[in-house]
């Protein structure tokens, strides 16, 4: 909870703040050593929303009575450490001389002697009490990062405090550690559950029935598909449930560690996955594939990130190992006869989490009911190369959608590719591979299927097949006749003149040779010279000095170049690199037309003059204030003549899609909100171009660049508005229609785009990155050879 502005006071004033996606008060429990209480000790435990580890280094625990007099003072609980992502921290406070159980090993201790019925619990920044009595006033603390109020508290969050807080019963957030800045609505009342940083819990609980009385040896009641149920969401969250049997399938000693269980005694309901993923926070798992264990813990939902869905977990484990060795389940084959064709239920937009799941009708359903479970699947085709982390992708459908390179073809919406899972490797002892799209993982993967922020679901292989390769080659392009224009577009992600010179030689040799040395190429993504240092630097000459020395070296033509130099941190991209597109030009071949005015903030426009249609800025920009173009690139446009025909290139790097759900998400159908700005982008370069038609109907015009969107989206709908331009990508045999790999889908971002009056042209995606493991960028360049002396006039 963060600090809000101003607002209206009313009788009992609900605290008001930024809700919390990180740092928050996940429990409180004031009835601690009370009459009737099993727990001996108060405690407030913290938990971490959050991706990241939250540093409580100089933070406080504080206290409040729940009807404070004017001689009420917070009373204060230093804390230190740190609180990792997804975990909790426990803050241990008074005793009294009732209970039975004491609490898990604290990770802060203090001696506040806190209301079991009423009070206010704080998070604080900083270790001074406050000094605020009033939820206006509290509100009004930047210090306080969270706060509770329960029973019948005056200082709370929201509507009013959350009740039912007792001698026996603590109040609690859900295992999403919800944060709407309403007490009331985002705690509950239940038993007392306090996990610390290590995961422990008191004693082995009994919250899920053990029916083994106290032998520990004996299994208890809940089986893992109990835990997992009919829906994405387990009906146990929330709850301890105690020794839990299944055998361990995988274990996980980096990143989020844990290991996998699998009950072998499967239920009748295909709905009802039989593996979980056992959290076990910092701490490194202490079980070994083919353990048989009994594992006590609390059921969580684990969110990757907020649009995504979750993963039942088990949380502050404590296991027990009855016997190693244990045969593993059998695995479940994932292949084109398992994996249904339809991808996923929509609702409307909402959330998809409590629908029944289908998983003979939808494959992400398919993949839910297996989710935590041993899967496997064999001789299948690599879609998206491996990448510095350690993953690829696969289709385990090989006849779905193939390009002609052997990717996954993503070529509308409704078409996301039902067989792409991602892969990743268990064993660290051997080298990930390095594949490329059309690459082969030979024989059998093995491993627990999981869920991930980055792709959805993936396989987390304890065996990885061998890597077949299949040799695939980077592209060359012809060479232009002598009458072709040759023009080309290649983002060259984030190019800056401190890179290495590897970067540099690399692109250029995309430049000088597999694109044959076009004869003009625009740029997206030069950096200004010091890249991400941000200190207003916004010239781009060292950068394109490097990169045409680079060109010239590998054979290619000594380039010129133009640009609009960005006012200082107007363009987005990459903070301080202040991102552009720049033209190259081979002066041998094509001559730029200089018309002297332009710059970041003035536009450039379209002239009717007796020797024909020109510009009045040249390099110039698209109407650089439009509100379309708010922290985003402007395009730039020039004017080129070539064998006596003027030629204009406008070169676009739209919006990116940051800020979209992804496509694997619990939200159906996924809201893609970037595409309201690339639509308005849009709509200026089609105003423009018809401008251009206005004043010569036969005017040549190449549109081209990063557009950030699919040839079957609005934005390029938008452009094309009026049938000024026509997308060249659209030209090509379906199969070979894209510039990109995403998740496996080969999909197009990149785009050239041409006026009616070019009506000769030789078009070509150059693929020479997207599908390899060792890319110099993430796109795919692409060229268009224009014969303009046979172009209608």
């Amino acid at each position: 909870m963060g600090v809000a502005g101003a607002f209206a006071i009313v009788s009992l004033p609900a605290a008001y703040a930024t809700p919390s996606a990180t740092a928050v008060i996940s429990e409180v429990y004031g009835g601690g050593g009370n009459s009737g209480a099993t727990l001996t000790r108060d405690f407030v435990e913290l938990g971490n929303a959050g991706s990241a580890a939250y540093d409580l280094a100089g933070f406080s625990v504080q206290y409040l009575p729940g009807s404070p007099s004017s001689s009420s003072a917070w009373q204060v609980t230093a804390l230190s450490g740190s609180l990792a992502p997804g975990g909790r921290f426990l803050v241990a406070e008074a005793a009294g001389s009732g209970g039975t159980t004491a609490l898990p090993t604290p990770d802060a201790t203090g001696s506040i002697a806190m209301s079991g019925t009423s009070g206010t619990v704080a998070l604080v920044s900083g270790t001074a009490a406050l000094t605020c009595k009033t939820a206006a006033d509290c509100a009004a603390d930047s210090r306080i990062v969270d706060l509770v109020g329960y029973g019948s508290a005056v200082v709370r969050e929201g509507s009013g405090p959350v009740t039912g807080a007792s001698n026996t019963a603590s109040v609690a957030r859900g295992t999403l550690l919800a944060d709407t800045d309403d007490n009331a609505a985002d705690l509950a009342s239940g038993t007392p559950s306090p996990v610390n940083s290590a995961g422990q819990t008191p004693g082995s609980g009994d919250g899920g029935g053990d029916g083994g009385g106290d032998d520990p040896t004996l299994p208890g009641t809940v089986r893992v598909h109990d835990i997992q149920g009919t829906t994405r969401l387990s009906p146990l969250a929330g709850q301890t449930v105690t020794r839990v049997p299944g055998v361990v399938t995988g274990v996980r000693t980096s990143g989020s560690k844990g290991y996998w269980i699998q009950d072998p005694a499967a239920d009748s309901d295909p709905r009802t996955s039989e593996g979980v993923f056992v959290y076990t926070g910092s701490a490194a798992p202490t079980v070994a594939v083919g353990d048989s264990v009994l594992v006590s813990g609390k059921v969580s939902e684990y969110y990757p990130s907020s649009t995504s869905q979750s993963v039942t977990e088990l949380t502050g484990p404590t296991a027990t190992v009855l016997s190693s060795g244990t045969a593993l389940p059998s695995a479940v084959t994932l292949d084109a006869a398992s994996v249904p064709s339809a991808y996923i239920p929509t609702a409307g937009g909402g959330s998809i989490e409590s629908l029944p799941l289908e998983p003979t009708v939808y494959a992400q359903d398919f993949y839910e009911s297996t989710e935590g479970m041993r899967v496997s699947f064999s001789d299948a085709r690599v879609v998206g190369a491996s990448d510095a982390y350690g993953e690829l992708w696969v289709t385990v459908k090989p006849d779905e959608n193939a390009t002609v390179r052997g990717g996954a073809l993503y070529s509308s919406y409704d078409q996301p590719n039902t067989g792409r899972l991602k892969v990743m490797s268990l064993d660290t002892t051997a080298s990930f591979p390095a594949a490329n799209v059309g690459d082969e993982l030979s024989g059998t993967t093995t491993g627990p299927l999981d869920y991930s922020t980055y792709g959805g679901y993936d396989v987390q292989a304890t065996q990885l097949g061998a890597l077949a390769d299949h040799g695939l080659k980077q592209e060359v392009t012809r060479r232009q006749k002598g009458d072709e224009l040759a023009v080309a577009t290649y983002n060259v992600e984030n190019l800056d003149a401190l890179d290495d010179q590897q970067k540099f030689d690399r692109l250029a040799q995309g430049v000088a040779v597999n694109l044959n040395s076009p004869d003009i190429v625009a740029l997206e993504e030069i950096q200004d010279d010091n890249g991400a240092a941000n200190d207003g630097t916004v010239t781009s000459e060292a950068t394109l000095t490097r990169f045409t020395d680079a060109i010239r070296a590998a054979g290619g033509p000594r380039y010129q170049w133009r640009y609009i130099a960005p006012a200082d941190g107007r363009d987005g991209g990459e903070p301080g690199g202040n991102i552009r597109q720049v033209f190259l030009f081979n002066p041998k071949r094509v001559s730029f037309t200089d018309r002297a005015g332009g710059d970041a903030g003035t536009a450039t426009s379209v002239v009717k003059t007796r020797k024909g249609v020109r510009l009045t800025y040249s390099p110039g920009r698209i109407d650089p204030a439009n509100d379309a173009w708010d922290s985003s690139r402007k395009p730039l446009v020039g004017e080129f003549v070539f064998h006596g025909e003027t030629v204009f290139v406008i070169a676009n790097h739209f919006n990116s899609k940051g800020g979209d759900q992804p496509l694997h998400g619990r939200y159906q159908p996924p809201a893609r909100s970037s595409e309201t700005q690339r639509q308005a982008q849009a709509a200026e370069v089609n105003t423009f171009v018809k401008s251009l038609l206005s004043a010569d109907r036969n005017a040549k015009a190449v549109v081209l660049g990063d557009l950030n969107d699919y040839e079957f989206s609005r934005t390029v709908t938008t452009l094309t508005d009026g049938g000024v331009l026509t997308p060249l990508i659209t030209t090509l045999p379906a199969a070979e229609r894209y510039t990109y790999v995403y998740d496996g889908n080969s999909q197009t971002l990149d785009h050239i785009l041409t006026s009616p009056a070019v009506t000769r042209f030789d078009y070509d995606v150059v693929h020479l990155n997207a599908e390899f493991a060792d890319q110099a960028s993430d796109h795919d360049p692409q060229i268009v050879r224009i014969d303009v002396s046979r172009c209608r006039r």
